[in-house]
């Protein structure tokens, strides 16, 4: 099994590094993904400047790019073979909910998926990398599991709360919950005196019912939610038809 690797906290983030380790052990790894932490870069490709791959100590492949970016030119100019996965994460911190919009680790599978190879995203509940371990060994069961009732390609998103192997045997699959808005920017001062902005936190859950990610991972499970790509709202479309009549 081929599997390609990226996240979007980094090449050095301890969640690539428990991830690669894991999946070393049942198939052939490259892993590409960006030089710096670029969370919240959603689908985003780099077109203003060239991007440029280096090589790491490690051995992992780092660009000075978006995570988009790195599923992006291991696909199209880089890798000699295609994957037959690509695998996103870990994420420190969770992308459930409208979080998906923004998510640089959900977009880096989302690029693989997008060239039709099945693809997953993995990220824990909260900060601070408790339980990395167990995250990791949740990834490679999710990799060796068999998916073959899924439609191919697959994007599955996975949330995994911070608890140790044995509290994370129930995995469910989940839909997407949502959010409030988010909390307002926080205004400061550079040195100059010049006005700044920090993007606020994200809102708390506002729809967390049962069958949601919110849910699940608050009882401790592992939330598993299948994403698709086509954003057409379907049930507005004959309105819409109409109202151009």
């Amino acid at each position: 099994m081929k599997i390609l690797i990226s996240n979007d906290d980094g090449y050095l983030a301890p969640g690539i590094n428990a991830l690669a380790e894991q999946l070393a052990t049942v198939g052939d790894i490259v892993v590409v993904a960006p030089d710096s932490n670029r969370s919240g870069s959603s689908n985003s490709l780099t077109l203003d400047r060239p991007l440029r791959v280096v090589r790491a100590a490690n051995g992992f492949y780092s660009v000075n790019g978006t995570p988009s970016d790195c599923v992006h030119i291991a696909l199209t100019g880089m890798l000699d073979e295609r994957p037959d996965l690509v695998i996103s994460g870990i994420n420190q911190g969770q992308n459930m909910g409208d979080d998906t919009l923004y998510s640089g680790t959900v977009a880096a599978a989302t690029e693989g998926f997008l060239f039709g190879i099945p693809a997953m995203a993995f990220s824990q509940v909260d900060h601070g990398w408790l339980n990395l371990d167990a995250a990791a060994r949740v990834a490679k069961d999710m990799v060796l599991r068999r998916l073959d009732q899924l439609h191919k390609p697959f994007l599955l998103n996975v949330n995994i709360p911070n608890r140790s192997y044995e509290q994370l045997q129930t995995v469910v699959a989940t839909r997407l919950g949502k959010r409030h808005e988010s909390e307002p920017v926080i205004r400061a001062k550079d040195p100059q005196g010049n006005e700044i902005f920090w993007i606020g936190p994200v809102g708390k859950a506002k729809e967390f019912s049962e069958g949601t990610d919110f849910h699940a991972t608050e009882n401790g499970w592992v939330s598993v939610t299948p994403l698709q790509i086509d954003l057409t709202h379907n049930a507005q479309l004959d309105r819409l038809k109409q109202a151009l009549i």
